[in-house]
């Protein structure tokens, strides 16, 4: 399951927090803006971990699901490389 994980929170130490657990989890895009490669386990724990570091009055996670198909369409100029955790190296 792939995500874009976004987040507005409004305290310096609680978004430290959540932005601290989301790069465990996947990649860094932009300031708010993560990109997870999940599967249905890591993001059970992922979403019970960040439930208990907000204040859901002032506080906000969103995360959009994408398929296989809408994954490739996404498209990009500028910023990082996407990272590829596949590759490996043989010698």
């Amino acid at each position: 399951m792939f995500f874009v994980i976004t987040y507005d929170i409004s305290e310096d130490k609680r978004r430290t927090k959540v932005h601290s657990v989301l790069k465990s989890y996947g990649q860094w895009m932009q300031y708010s803006v993560f990109e997870c490669d999940l599967t249905k386990t890591e993001y059970a724990k992922l979403r019970s971990r960040l439930e208990k570091l907000i204040k859901p009055e002032t506080d906000s996670i969103r995360f959009y699901s994408l398929c296989s198909c809408c994954q490739g369409k996404v498209e990009r100029i500028g910023g990082e490389a996407v990272r590829d955790d596949e590759i490996f190296f043989v010698e």
